[in-house]
């Protein structure tokens, strides 16, 4: 499975490590990814969800998964989780009427 976040999209980078004498080796830059069930209060139901430490840190400042999802760019989400944004939005506009 590859290494990036479902919700921000942070993925793996790629530099060098550079030696004292400027000797150059490549290096990988991995994400701290950690799987996390978040809850959705309009659907009732969790998600398990691959996420980024920082990404973690978002939804919870915003205020659940619920809020960040409203604010977040569709490009940046998985697949799954745009669908999961989508089945949020059809439930808060079923909740107004």
């Amino acid at each position: 499975m590859a290494r990036v976040c479902e919700l921000t999209g942070k993925r793996v980078l790629v530099g060098n490590n550079v030696s004292h004498a400027k000797n150059r080796t490549k290096k990988r830059f991995l994400p701290n990814l950690n799987r996390v069930t978040l809850i959705s209060e309009s659907l009732g139901r969790s998600f398990r969800l691959k996420v980024s430490a920082a990404a973690l840190r978002t939804v919870d400042h915003r205020g659940g998964l619920d809020a960040f999802l409203a604010k977040a760019k569709a490009s940046n989400l998985s697949p799954r989780v745009r669908k999961i944004k989508e089945e949020i939005e059809t439930a808060e506009i079923a909740s107004e009427n």
